[in-house]
């Protein structure tokens, strides 16, 4: 590959740098928290490098963000920031919130109809 080429699955600079909105967001915040310092330059490319070396990783790089977010997750639950199961049941809330929101509607995770089900006795 030269200069010029990039990876499959990348982008090549002659299209938009992010396929979809969260890939975008995931990466200003990875800077964002660099920049406060939660972690160096240097550990979040070790836990990229860890999260893009697992078995399964596509070969073409098409699942490059969702390795970024997992290496992002991972140095959010290494400092203590959260936790796995934390992460976990933010992301399902979404997900619900995503499945209840009328199309065309803005997401909102106040869309979620659990958080709005009564507690149960």
């Amino acid at each position: 590959m030269n200069r010029h080429e990039s990876a499959p699955g990348l982008p090549d600079g002659d299209g938009p740098a992010f396929a979809e909105p969260w890939q975008a967001q995931a990466f200003a915040m990875t800077v964002a928290l660099h920049r406060a310092g939660l972690f160096s330059w240097g550990e979040w490319a070790e836990a990229l490098s860890a999260e893009l070396k697992r078995p399964g990783a596509a070969t073409d790089g098409s699942d490059y963000y969702r390795h970024w977010l997992a290496a992002l997750e991972g140095l959010l639950a290494a400092r203590g920031v959260t936790d796995p199961a934390s992460i976990e049941a933010l992301s399902g809330a979404w997900q619900r919130a995503a499945h209840a929101t009328p199309h065309g509607s803005p997401i909102e995770l106040g869309n979620d109809p659990e958080r709005h089900a009564p507690a149960s006795s």
